[in-house]
């Protein structure tokens, strides 16, 4: 096992940065080579590092059509017309980082500190539960009360024993400070699904400029993070950039050259990558004057590129963005969303404390409201977290995934668990919207999916929970 220095000096090897500047200095292609780089994506096998460049370098409209149909293409011939539903529940904004693009950084003085206790973390389950949800995303500033990393241990504890009624959370992913080895086999133990942590960017002279204090600032820890986690025998990782920072081209080729990296030492890659755009946060003037703003065009270009290039892996679209953009990355390749969240510990019990959010929503929707907007567009909202009881982690997801298998499974239980939802949750004008949807989902089934899926469907009518396959 790798010690602090050995995990630090491999960290210097996964991005170089040089051939990442050549590439994007190198001569920009025509659109006879773009259209066999689109041809080459419809296969599903992924795009290799040398195709990105072309695709990030589209202006032409009529390309940047064929860039995003094709991107269209590749998500419902993977995740067809689902979209899993999560929510983040903030259980502390302590932190002893120095982020300057962060509100949680520790020298802005304008928010308000705030560790939830594990009887406030039980009701902020409690809430997230009633209002339907299945699945939620524990985030924590980098800093802990007085028990140390044994409060997350706790925190995950309390949300998993929450139950009301029919509803409990059935999975929850982690967000939290880079641990060792040790410490990440801990985690593993409360059983968590998805381990998440941001590199913020893989341009190195600009991760040392906006991370001014504390362990962040030590670049080489945080992207061998996901390695220690991996070590530790966490099957799903997720990895992400927040676009603004450093050129978003740039990024995309690091992104990619650590994907790779993880590809050849464990044999699988992230399950799921995240693509946060800066929003303003309080006391960061950084958040709201963006080094490198990302259009809004661009944003898309990064999203269908990102589905072409990694076709099998989640990418997931947060409440930073309007419901607008979120409606648009539905298609182009988007596969997770959070919906009615809130950034700040306590927030679902106060909703209006947004003295202490880490940034600031562009969608504030509730979760109804979202799953009506969903639902309208002809996309079946999934709380499924069927694959994670059934070991289908890490290579055993991708060994179903590749060859198109994983959908036979993903179709019926996202219908079964929205049914659920439909039954336990939702207002009566959503029951109908839903029920049609999921009917018209049915209708366009083949014959053997279509069979199980009404049969698991019928099994929840029936007063059945938690139905999977």
């Amino acid at each position: 096992m790798k010690s602090e220095k050995g995990y630090k000096a491999l960290g210097r090897d996964i991005i170089d940065e040089a051939a990442i500047i050549n590439a994007l200095a190198g001569k920009r292609t025509d659109s006879t080579v773009v259209r066999e780089i689109l041809e080459k994506a419809r296969s599903l096998k992924g795009l290799d590092y040398e195709d990105i460049v072309p695709l990030a370098g589209i202006s032409d409209p009529g390309l940047l059509g064929e860039l995003f149909e094709t991107a269209t293409y590749i998500k419902e011939r993977i995740y067809g017309k689902r979209l899993v539903i999560f929510a983040p529940l903030y259980v502390s904004n302590l932190c002893k980082n120095d982020c300057l693009y962060c509100a949680f950084r520790t020298g802005n003085k304008e928010v308000k500190r705030r560790a939830l206790t594990q009887d406030e973390i039980a009701r902020e389950t409690e809430i997230l539960v009633n209002q339907g949800h299945k699945r939620v995303l524990l985030v924590a500033g980098e800093s802990y009360p007085n028990e140390g990393f044994q409060y997350i241990l706790n925190a995950i504890k309390t949300i998993y024993s929450v139950k009301d009624g029919p509803g409990e959370i059935r999975r929850v992913n982690a967000n939290v400070a880079p641990l060792t080895v040790e410490e990440f086999i801990q985690l593993k133990g409360t059983g968590i699904g998805t381990y998440q942590l941001f590199q913020e960017t893989y341009h190195r002279e600009t991760y040392g400029k906006m991370h001014k204090g504390g362990k962040k600032r030590d670049y080489d820890w945080r992207i061998t993070g996901i390695h220690r986690a991996m070590t530790a025998g966490i099957d799903d990782v997720g990895i992400g950039v927040l676009f603004g920072l450093a050129d978003w081209r740039f990024e995309i080729l690091a992104l990619m050259q650590h994907i790779h990296h993880l590809e050849k030492e464990f044999g699988v890659g992230p399950h799921t990558i995240s693509l946060p755009r800066l929003e303003p946060a309080s006391g960061s003037a950084i958040a709201t004057q963006p080094p490198y703003p990302v259009s809004d065009v661009d944003f898309r270009k990064i999203v269908a590129i990102l589905r072409l290039a990694v076709p099998y892996t989640g990418i997931i679209m947060s409440t930073r963005e309007t419901p607008d953009m979120r409606r648009e990355s539905f298609a182009l390749g988007v596969s997770q969303i959070s919906a009615g969240s809130r950034t700040n510990p306590g927030g679902y019990e106060t909703e209006e404390d947004f003295h202490s959010e880490q940034f600031s929503l562009g969608d504030h929707r509730s979760l109804d409201e979202v799953i009506r907007d969903v639902a309208s567009l002809g996309y079946i909202p999934s709380f499924c977290t069927g694959c994670y009881r059934l070991g289908r982690t890490g290579r055993d997801f991708m060994d179903l995934a590749k060859p198109g298998e994983i959908k036979a499974h993903c179709d019926p239980n996202a219908l079964s668990t929205f049914q659920e939802y439909l039954i336990d949750y939702a207002p009566e004008g959503t029951r109908r919207m839903g029920e049609k949807a999921i009917q018209m989902i049915l209708d366009n089934m083949d014959e053997t999916t279509g069979q199980r899926s009404s049969a698991m469907i019928t099994s929840v009518k029936a007063g059945k929970r938690d139905v999977y396959c």
